[in-house]
């Protein structure tokens, strides 16, 4: 069945919101304001509706409780096989939908987000008639499209699912806590990605053949720095083949261990005598689903970690908004991060570098003590010039502790010259996975009745986004951020903010009635 976007769209338009309980009372301009936000097609349609309610005089109680309850959801609408597409940034985005033939709005449905591989086809026709073999439980299955000019790892695929997904929630009604993020080959690569970009909307991450590795890759046409910890708040299930050409277990295994080492939720099932396709699919399927069903998401976590290099949208997790981050000095007490592989101690400067560029530098080390700073470039040790390519630190590890020092260093377009007395501890080395030349945030972040925890790298400030699920808003919330308290206030619910939020996110479960800026 082929419909084209503009069906669908018609359709949501066409939604006519059904008076609730919650707006029995309500006057008839907030009720039409209300319909014309659950009739939006985009998010930006909903958030310029968003202002019609709030001028229409909606209150907090009527608002909160439409919200929860939603749009009705029309029957009329495709099903089977649906083929549609949308533009990025002038570039035609085709997906395909699988849509259940006895889909029933009044019940929710789970969602599988799923990813194909060979990225590097030259066009962007669509592969296959629906989700064909890979069928698991009855669903709604989503299946976007790459190719060699929109690559699954660009910020520009990462704006075509944001919105496929949006598009389909206001269509379908979905079980907004059960959208898992699935992929095969360069598919299942990706699944990795994403889930280091954009966890919120998903419950799971399933790569299915896939590799971090791949990641790594300096010829990958790949957008944003990873960060690996970002994995922690989701659980992943994931399938390699031992016999696999491309990504056999031996070369997966490192990265697979590593996220169990740091406490990342991984239900890991290889298959010995696989190679790289999905023949053993009939045999894990009903594990698949089970583990799916097992892991629907928390709409708000009570502890989050997220790092972000602040582009394409990638500054959020739930309820936690990094806004800015901080100039670069010295790092405060390390943070437990998947991507460092802790080696045996050695003799440690106190910085992480990127060939001769320093990364990072710890608060009250060595190397803080000669005043270097991230995005410092060491282009001289002493009188020995560093050659291109080489790690500052290798040069660093010749000299004698107790020597002085003397290091020439360019910071933006001056040069100057740092000294003092090389004096190293004893540390264990760390190897991160994924070296990062670009600056980037981190915030972990925990909650407890009204008082939230966080503790943070280089942000200088960040929004907390409060549910009344979880907060008593007519009690003060308080704030302790990196052992100092930094907040302690009540906030008042608003109806602008539960708006602005429920047209971004789409999502009954995920509600947001005030905001709370802090300064870590």
């Amino acid at each position: 069945m082929r419909k084209t976007l503009s069906f669908v769209v018609a359709a949501v338009a066409a939604l006519v919101l059904v008076r609730s309980s919650a707006l029995t009372a309500a006057s008839p301009a907030v009720e039409r304001a209300f319909a014309t936000f659950w009739s939006a097609a985009t998010v930006a349609d909903a958030e310029k509706a968003s202002a019609a309610v709030v001028s229409a005089g909606a209150t907090y109680a009527e608002t909160l409780a439409t919200l929860k309850q939603g749009r009705r959801y029309r029957t009329d609408v495709p099903r089977g096989v649906v083929r549609l597409s949308h533009s990025v940034s002038g570039t035609e985005f085709p997906y395909t939908l699988d849509v259940p033939a006895s889909y029933d709005p009044a019940r929710k449905y789970q969602v599988r987000v799923q990813l194909h591989g060979g990225v590097g086809r030259p066009d962007a026709t669509p592969r296959g008639n629906g989700i064909g073999a890979l069928a698991g439980a009855e669903q709604i299955y989503i299946l976007p499209t790459a190719w060699n000019e929109a690559e699954w790892w660009t910020d520009r695929q990462l704006e075509n699912l944001r919105f496929v997904l949006d598009s389909v929630k206001r269509t379908y009604n979905v079980d907004e806590n059960r959208v898992a993020l699935s992929g095969v080959s360069d598919g299942g690569t990706a699944t990795y990605y994403f889930a280091m970009r954009d966890t919120t909307p998903f419950a799971a991450f399933l790569p299915l053949n896939g590799a971090i590795a791949v990641l790594r890759n300096s010829s990958l046409k790949r957008d944003g720095e990873m960060f690996l910890n970002n994995f922690v708040n989701k659980p992943f299930f994931i399938v390699n083949g031992g016999q696999d050409p491309l990504y056999p277990t031996t070369l997966v295994e490192p990265h697979i261990n590593q996220m169990i080492k740091g406490g990342v939720t991984v239900k890991y099932l290889p298959q010995p005598d696989a190679v790289h396709n999905t023949a053993w699919w009939p045999q894990l399927k009903d594990t698949y689903e089970a583990f799916v069903t097992e892991h629907p998401r928390t709409p708000h976590p009570q502890t989050l970690t997220w790092e972000s290099d602040m582009s394409a949208g990638t500054n959020r997790a739930h309820w936690v908004v990094i806004d800015s981050l901080a100039k670069p000095g010295p790092d405060g007490a390390p943070l437990a991060d998947v991507n460092d592989i802790v080696a045996e101690a050695e003799l440690n400067f106190g910085i992480r570098s990127n060939g001769t560029t320093v990364a990072s530098v710890l608060a009250g080390s060595n190397a803080a003590s000669f005043g270097l700073l991230p995005g410092d470039v060491i282009t001289k040790i002493g009188e020995r010039t560093i050659p291109a390519g080489v790690d500052v630190l290798d040069l660093m590890s010749l000299n004698d502790a107790g020597s002085r020092l003397v290091l020439t260093v360019r910071r933006g377009t001056a040069t100057q010259e740092l000294s003092g007395t090389y004096a190293p501890t004893s540390i264990a080395r760390v190897s991160p996975i994924f070296a990062h030349s670009r600056p980037s945030g981190r915030v972990d972040a925990s909650r407890r009745g009204n008082t939230i925890t966080l503790n943070t790298r280089r942000v200088a400030s960040l929004t907390l986004l409060l549910s009344p699920d979880v907060f008593d808003l007519s009690q003060p919330v308080v704030v302790v951020a990196n052992g100092r308290q930094v907040a302690s206030t009540r906030v008042t619910p608003s109806v602008a903010t539960l708006l602005k939020w429920a047209a971004r996110d789409n999502d009954r479960t995920m509600l947001y009635a005030a905001e709370l800026t802090v300064t870590p």
